[in-house]
């Protein structure tokens, strides 16, 4: 295995970093502030420089060769550093049209949708003029295992009635959101795999009731936050039926294999950073008469920080590389891999760097907290530790069980 970055990937890997040190960490702090003091409020310098991130190229970098008459072309492997350097600030993935849930709602639509539903809502996603939502999670049922899900879509006529009950809906209460994907039952009788469908759902369509934004340890993750949504009777017409009936988790389970890709990449640069961060404070404070750096305990944080990031940093560049030579399928346990190490990797090394910085670590001041709750959550979305640790010892022990 050859992880050398190629002539294509320094070019983007030099273009973004030249553009982060410009526009993107000069101005952290006035886009907390502003965060702080608008609710609900886009920046207001977003805009602006998404603009400068298209004058750039760097815009829409996520989606794979196949779909390059939409993006650069780039492959899992080509954006893994990409994704890496945007993961140092979470918010700055906006900026490139690189933020989830759009980059894998954009992928269900490249990969599955109709060319209608392309030109209605993929080409104003990948413009980045709209944003959207992907509803699969409910409150009711344990939706780790999405065959448990209860929304029910009827077909009645010319249009499909959906009746639900939705949380965790990423995306749904950002301004700009104006398209769901919504995944249901259409056949509860059907084998246990081929029960669930997916409907694209306008979000002002009447019997969307947007309930109330969820707090993910305290806070709102605003200005997208995540909703808890109820379906009344909601019609949408038969063609916003994605690929066909009975086919939702077969879809699902093609969006949430990047998805997971690109979460751990952008957890890698989180810990990265934290890393950077560490390595510099050490050397600006004195305890006791002796520089921090001094301390064994600390070099040996930052030593073992290092030797893990890198670990999951290769382990994430061979999944990538399994997903562009093999698709899904033949990554699916270097995926499920990836999912169990690196946000736990994160979360070790962000709290060791919130440690050394000490109560500036845990405050606005610096990026750690965000950072750190970002890992901890991770470990829930796109399926718990346990759900990846449960189906890959399962496929282990399969491979190993009859030789």
């Amino acid at each position: 295995m050859n992880f050398s970055y190629s002539e294509k990937t320094i070019k983007y890997i030099n273009r973004l970093q030249a553009f982060m040190d410009e526009h993107i960490y000069p101005i952290e702090h006035e886009y907390e502030k502003f965060m702080d003091e608008n609710e609900w409020t886009e920046f207001p310098k977003l805009e602006a420089l998404k603009e400068k991130a298209k004058a750039a190229g760097l815009w829409n970098l996520f989606l794979p060769e196949e779909y390059g008459d939409l993006s650069p072309g780039l492959t899992n492997l080509e954006y893994a550093p990409l994704a890496e350097m945007m993961g140092s600030v979470l918010w700055s993935s906006k900026v490139f049209n690189c933020s989830a849930p759009d980059t894998g709602n954009m992928e269900v639509l490249a990969k599955y949708g109709s060319e209608q539903q392309k030109e209605q809502w993929l080409k104003p996603l990948m413009d980045g003029s709209i944003r959207s939502a992907f509803l699969m999670t409910e409150p009711q049922v344990a939706s780790s295992d999405a065959t448990n899900i209860e929304t029910r879509i009827t077909k009645e006529g010319d249009h499909y009635n959906i009746n639900g009950h939705k949380w965790w809906s990423s995306g749904a209460i950002h301004q700009d959101c104006k398209i769901l994907i919504v995944m249901g039952k259409t056949d509860p009788e059907a084998a246990r795999h081929a029960q669930q469908s997916m409907l694209l759902v306008p979000i002002d369509t009447e019997g969307v009731e947007v309930v109330r934004p969820l707090k993910v340890f305290g806070s709102y993750h605003m200005p997208d936050g995540h909703a808890e949504i109820k379906l009344n009777n909601v019609k949408v017409p038969i063609e916003n039926l994605i690929l066909g009936e009975g086919r939702g988790f077969e879809i699902a389970q093609g969006r949430l294999g990047p998805g997971r890709i690109h979460h751990c990449m952008r957890l890698i640069g989180g810990a990265q950073r934290a890393l950077e961060m560490m390595s510099k404070r050490v050397t600006q404070r004195t305890t006791f008469g002796k520089e921090l750096s001094a301390y064994s305990s600390i070099r040996q944080d930052i030593a073992k920080s290092r030797c893990e990031i890198e670990q999951a940093r290769l382990l994430t560049l061979s999944a990538a590389d399994h997903i562009d030579r093999l698709g899904i399928k033949g990554a699916k346990d270097l995926i499920a891999m990836i999912k169990i190490v690196c946000p736990r990797m994160t979360e070790k090394v962000l709290d060791r760097a919130i440690q050394t910085f000490g109560g500036m670590g845990v405050c606005q001041d610096t990026p750690l907290a965000e950072l750190w709750s970002y890992a901890r959550f991770i470990r829930l979305a796109d399926g718990p530790d346990e759900v990846h640790e449960y189906q890959l010892g399962r496929n282990t022990i399969k491979l190993y069980r009859d030789s």
